[in-house]
């Protein structure tokens, strides 16, 4: 009579036996865990680093006693801010100059890359498009906007045209080389793969040179907006009386340091805004491109 026992299962072979090892049991931590964990590591450490700047000029500020018109503390700014929100800036209320500023620019940007964008595909495309451009864009391009102020006041006067021009040309610039060299970029094997596959030249132009060229053109996109914006301080020289550029120029003709940097901080949060919008219609547009 056998005798069932317990023991494990030995396979054997031969006259000796072999035991078969049990893996142990490993826990597996929650992956969405470490994700939540993972997303949130980043902007902690943003935050926590303008925290740390903003500590460090308020203690500067208040420990060194340091002059309003030298570096005014956060409780000044703060002051001048609510002055400003509450009776405006030279007769205008503040959001009359942001709205000012902001028209200029969307103006000039818009203008700027709806001509840039085709240009620069035609120019990418065309080899003869390209030898005719390319010299006078290259010429153009090392030549800073704020240098044609002169002859966009002898041309165009000191109206709202002169100011868009300005914006206009910083906008287009950027834009029309960040397209032709996307359009250059586009690699030959996908050409190839849409020419086999019996495409015309309106669907390969469409369906696999526009969408490769893509990346590019918004690395342009996003470059030509933060220096249109950046432009608009330069172009509000040209005798505005309204817009950001009108405040710090005019706050800094009388030494008003804590407006010149209400200005400059405004500028600085409306053109962080800008690259996120801007940011948020590439990553909806682009949605196939990975993002590592």
């Amino acid at each position: 009579m056998s005798e069932v026992t317990d023991a494990p299962h030995r396979p054997t072979f031969g006259h000796a036996s072999v035991a078969v090892p049990q893996a142990p049991s490993v826990a597996v931590p929650p992956r969405r865990w470490s994700r939540d964990l993972g997303r949130l590591r980043y902007p902690a450490i943003s935050v926590a680093s303008v925290v740390t700047l903003l500590t460090i000029w308020a203690v500067g500020t208040n420990v060194f006693h340091t002059s309003p018109m030298v570096m005014p503390s956060p409780q000044v700014m703060a002051s001048h801010f609510r002055d400003l929100l509450a009776d405006g800036y030279a007769g205008k209320p503040l959001w009359e100059h942001i709205v000012a500023s902001l028209l200029r620019t969307l103006t000039g940007f818009f203008l700027g890359i709806s001509l840039a964008i085709p240009l620069g595909l035609w120019i990418g495309y065309s080899r003869t498009m390209n030898a005719i451009c390319m010299p006078v864009l290259g010429f153009i391009r090392p030549i800073p906007p704020i240098a044609f102020i002169p002859l966009v006041i002898l041309y165009f006067g000191i109206g709202e045209v002169s100011k868009i021009l300005l914006i206009f040309v910083a906008s287009f610039n950027f834009t029309v080389l960040a397209s032709a060299a996307g359009m250059r970029a586009v690699p030959e094997q996908l050409i190839r793969a849409g020419i086999n596959l019996g495409l015309t030249k309106r669907q390969l132009f469409t369906s696999v040179m526009l969408p490769a060229a893509m990346p590019q053109i918004f690395t342009g996109i996003k470059t030509s907006i933060a220096v249109s914006w950046a432009v608009v301080v330069a172009a509000e020289l040209i005798a505005a009386q309204a817009g950001l550029g009108f405040i710090i120029e005019d706050a800094g003709t009388f030494f008003r340091t804590p407006e010149v940097l209400i200005g400059v901080v405004i500028i600085g949060g409306i053109g962080l805004m800008f690259e996120i919008i801007v940011t948020a219609i590439e990553r909806r547009v682009l949605h196939w491109q990975s993002k590592g």
